[in-house]
């Protein structure tokens, strides 16, 4: 049996892990990004960084956040006297490679997951930095806030639309084609960025339903593709790793091997 083609639609500099799982899982993979990152040294950025002494917690949300710190600000992360929490342990594990520990990391790596964590710690009354994306969801700041806490926020990197789509226009034209088995989604800027390039979503969405193995990392990507009515599934543990076991497990399993 032929090994299935997976798309792998995750900003390219954050894609050269999932492409190995693929390979090492027995398939081939497609790299089409429907998302750039880009770090940049904001005003608010810069903000955070001269009064980070004043912080009780900062939050880290992904690895991008660190990479963008670590380039315009490289003792940062070391010189930091405050608590750590971070969403996803790729987060975290980047971190302690730096020598730099995590205090509080939730088993549910969403926004939502981590604001419990800190209901359930009863932290409030706190100064907590969130440096991040500007697109990102309020969720975390508006629950952190709402537990008593002053939040603030800092742009360290931006995300952009895909800057060259002809590969993303490529991989639509295979999906066509039926030279796709399944495709991945990793955040929901992929999949409305995806929707944004294709000329006919309508037929997309029936295709990556009824054609494809439509695969999510979590449930709040997932929420995106229930708003473009796509068909999909998301492991119980929301990281790159789990999501490429599922896939490739469902994959096996209505395909007889």
């Amino acid at each position: 049996m032929k090994k299935p083609v997976v798309a792998i639609t995750r900003p390219a500099d954050r894609a050269k892990k999932a492409c190995e799982i693929v390979e090492k899982l027995g398939g081939s993979a497609v790299l089409a990004p429907t998302l750039d990152l880009q770090p940049v040294n904001t005003d608010s950025l810069k903000n955070l960084v001269r009064n980070v002494d004043s912080l009780d917690w900062i939050v880290f949300t992904s690895p991008t956040t660190i990479d963008s710190l670590n380039l315009f600000y490289p003792d940062f992360l070391q010189n930091l006297n405050c608590k750590i929490a971070v969403i996803g342990n790729k987060t975290g594990s980047l971190l302690k490679k730096q020598g730099v520990d995590v205090d509080l990391m939730p088993d549910d790596f969403t926004a939502e997951g981590l604001v419990d964590e800190f209901a359930k710690s009863d932290i409030k009354g706190k100064s907590i930095g969130i440096p991040r994306t500007a697109s990102a969801r309020d969720t975390l700041p508006k629950g952190l806030e709402n537990l008593g806490n002053e939040v603030i926020l800092a742009e360290a990197y931006k995300s952009l639309f895909p800057m060259d789509d002809e590969s993303v226009k490529d991989l639509i034209e295979k999906i066509e084609n039926s030279e796709i088995d399944a495709i991945t989604f990793t955040s929901p800027l992929t999949v409305h960025n995806f929707f944004k390039i294709s000329e006919n979503n309508e037929k997309l969405k029936r295709l990556l339903s009824d054609n494809l193995l439509t695969v999510a990392i979590g449930p709040i990507t997932g929420k995106v593709l229930d708003d473009y009515e796509v068909a999909h599934i998301y492991p119980d543990t929301y990281t790159v790793p789990d999501m490429m076991e599922l896939l490739f497990k469902v994959w096996r399993d209505s395909n007889g091997r």
